[in-house]
């Protein structure tokens, strides 16, 4: 195996275990989105899913070589601000 093939297979990898801890920070981003026990605590979750969600869409893309899922990536990071935009607004009516 030639340098080259092992900085790709090294590069590979760490992107994949960056996927994997991205996942499990979505999954429990998800618990706290659903079980928050306030709106704060559900919109820092919302935040953090598109957030996390807009890293994992782009390493994705760098690891399947995807350019189309960068474009995913960016109208995801549209819907998160929307949303969050929405959640304020929301918050700010039922005070």
């Amino acid at each position: 195996m030639n340098d080259s093939g092992l900085v790709n297979s090294l590069t590979g990898s760490a992107i994949t275990i960056c996927v994997l801890a991205l996942l499990v920070t979505l999954m429990l981003g998800l618990v706290r989105a659903l079980q928050g026990p306030s709106l704060e605590d559900r919109l820092a979750a919302v935040l953090l899913l598109g957030t996390g969600g807009v890293a994992f869409l782009l390493l994705l893309a760098v690891l399947w070589s995807a350019p189309a899922l960068i474009d995913v990536a960016l109208l995801l990071a549209l819907l998160a601000a929307v949303v969050a935009a929405a959640m304020t607004r929301q918050e700010g009516r039922s005070d």
